[in-house]
């Protein structure tokens, strides 16, 4: 938060004349509901679009005849460019702190996918899914930064900006199937209209906000460096980015083959398939909030470990099914304890790295997370040599091992 003595700096920087009055900075720890809100919408509508590439692949598939190893090179391609630049987004939100680059980051992430399905060609469709990579990797470090200073001190504040996330992932299959079920792989463009509709609202409220500045003579405080808060332990970070690293490696499967598991094991349509993943992420919603309530009463390390250990259990039930209706309460189970980590996770990081929130961030979500992206081709591969069934084990054994490393992890500095 800015300072007393940092709004008097962004004064003297005005220059001489007439000078504006500057907005009184908040208390440190302050609920900032109404930012909290914004931003929670917002994060509804970027990751509604990281949800729907992998809803859009079984329609892909039957509709174009991709094989699993095409249908991972899409997957591979939505995340192979936000893995490396989402890092790299985050070294500039620390520096420069650019608040509109969520804004950008959501649009590019829907146009992505506005024009995934117009193409046949599956160069061009990774084009397009590239570019949905892209603008989900711009939006995290900017809009989770915005998110932690109007959340308060509390990881379940974090976890309210997480759920809308959850959300957006949860409606993104459920649109998908209703859109693309309906009127085909032409329809895509219609995914595209929440992002600009949102983007168009973003223009004209700060357009407003400007008005009423200048309209007041009220002027808000200059970008100033954040004050350091304890010591960076870079060491333990390293850590902890390899356990997600790992985490997300074992969960590249399961986002890519899911529905396509149901598909091919129980005969269920492609939109029951597809919806299956609008219950996963659904009970992602649920498996957020727990998280975040866990993390502030039994700490972030354990809570991990119980998301982690829960997660492969329900998987192997998923695997040993023997009809749909177990099969989906496993897919229930396995969504809720997929995402008791993804808040605590993002909070975790930031407690390594106090002084570098937007670059803690950005590895986290970015790298962390979606590095594991790049073990879908290995995962498409595996399912075309020896079944999905074969492919999804594999990913299961990963997750174990992601569970195994939590017991490595180093508590925290909390000075």
């Amino acid at each position: 938060m800015t300072s007393r003595n940092e709004a008097i700096d962004s004064l003297e920087s005005v220059g001489t004349g007439a000078l504006p009055q500057v907005a009184p900075p908040r208390m440190t720890g302050e609920v900032q509901r109404g930012k909290l809100a914004l931003m929670s919408v917002t994060h509804v509508v970027n990751d509604f679009y990281a949800g729907a590439v992998p809803a859009l692949i079984p329609f892909m598939v039957l509709e174009r005849n991709y094989t699993y190893a095409a249908a991972s090179a899409i997957m591979l391609a939505a995340n192979l460019l936000g893995s490396v630049l989402q890092p790299a987004f985050g070294l500039l939100v620390d520096r420069w702190r650019i608040p509109w680059l969520a804004v950008v980051g959501f649009l590019i992430a829907g146009v992505g996918v506005g024009i995934s399905g117009l193409t046949q060609d599956l160069l061009l469709t990774c084009l397009a899914v590239a570019g949905t990579g892209l603008g989900v990797a711009a939006y995290h470090p900017s809009a989770t930064r915005q998110a932690k200073a109007a959340s308060g001190p509390r990881t379940s504040g974090l976890a309210v900006f997480s759920v809308g996330g959850n959300i957006g992932m949860a409606l993104a299959p459920l649109a998908v199937s209703l859109v693309i079920g309906n009127l085909g792989l032409a329809a895509t463009p219609l995914l595209a209209l929440p992002a600009v509709a949102l983007a168009l609202l973003m223009a004209i409220w700060r357009g407003i906000e400007r008005a009423k500045r200048a309209r007041s003579g009220v002027a808000a405080p200059a970008p100033t460096k954040p004050a350091r808060h304890g010591k960076d332990d870079w060491r333990a970070f390293g850590w902890f980015s390899a356990m997600v690293i790992l985490s997300s490696a074992g969960s590249a499967g399961i986002q890519a083959f899911l529905a396509l598991f149901l598909i091919s094991e129980f005969g269920v349509s492609t939109e029951f398939g597809a919806g299956s993943l609008t219950l996963f992420t659904g009970m992602g919603v649920l498996g957020t909030l727990a998280g975040g309530w866990l993390a502030d009463r039994i700490g972030h390390i354990l809570t991990l470990r119980l998301g982690y250990l829960i997660g492969p259990l329900a998987l192997g039930v998923m695997l040993l099914a023997p009809g749909t209706v177990v099969a989906l309460i496993a897919i229930a189970v396995l969504g809720f304890a997929a995402f008791i980590p993804f808040s605590v996770q993002v909070a975790l990081g930031m407690k390594y790295l106090p002084n570098r929130i937007g670059t803690s961030s950005g590895l986290t979500l970015g790298l962390g997370a979606t590095v594991g992206g790049l073990f879908a081709p290995v995962y498409g591969i595996l399912a075309d040599g020896h079944g999905l069934r074969f492919a999804l084990t594999v990913g299961l054994g990963v997750k174990v091992l992601a569970l195994a490393m939590t017991f490595l992890l180093k508590k925290p500095d909390e000075s």
